[in-house]
């Protein structure tokens, strides 16, 4: 596959919801697979990085917004975010981009595609594991966002007390604050 010439976001439908769920834990697995082999503290008791109930959550959530990315009429993605409007601050919870389209601008042009979507959100912030390169990669030098904050042993995340507790646990914070546009 050649750079997207046609990306699209979808909002996720509920016959496509297993599958979505399916491509998630395919996409997150292989990042930790790549970074650490097969190891038995980094799979849940399914075999998967990213558990059923952690996606179904975001899914779930109130305020949240769930997609496919699509690529030349092909499901290639997906992505939940979350919006609060009182605030203005949107949350990435979930951006996945299957491995055999990785590293040909997808993931990017559907984040600018979400941008584009909510062009009144100030903030933008999202979460990522410690090990996860790509990803850094991708928010900070792609996306523009900033690390704000290491959650682990020694500074669990308030959200989420559980997360960060094991040194191999770690996640970062990002944010990204939208600037304001020019009169």
């Amino acid at each position: 596959m050649e750079r997207p010439t046609d990306i699209a976001l979808e909002s996720l439908k509920d016959d496509d919801r297993e599958q979505f769920i399916r491509d998630n834990q395919e996409a997150f697995k292989y990042g930790a697979t790549q970074e650490f082999g097969m190891r038995d503290d980094h799979l849940d008791g399914e075999g998967e990085i990213i558990g059923r109930e952690a996606i179904e959550s975001s899914i779930d959530a109130e305020g949240a917004e769930t997609y496919r990315i699509i690529c030349d009429g092909k499901k290639v993605g997906g992505v939940v975010i979350c919006i609060d409007e009182e605030t203005h601050i949107g949350h990435l919870d979930l951006l996945f981009v299957l491995p055999h389209v990785h590293s040909r601008g997808i993931g990017f042009s559907a984040w600018k595609a979400i941008e584009r979507m909510h062009p009144e959100i100030r903030v933008w912030e999202t979460v990522t594991p410690y090990f996860e390169k790509r990803n850094i990669h991708f928010y900070v030098n792609r996306c523009g966002f900033h690390i704000v904050e290491f959650y682990n042993s020694h500074h669990p995340d308030p959200n989420d007390p559980e997360c960060g507790t094991d040194d191999h646990d770690g996640m970062f914070r990002f944010r990204k604050v939208i600037s304001s546009p020019s009169n």
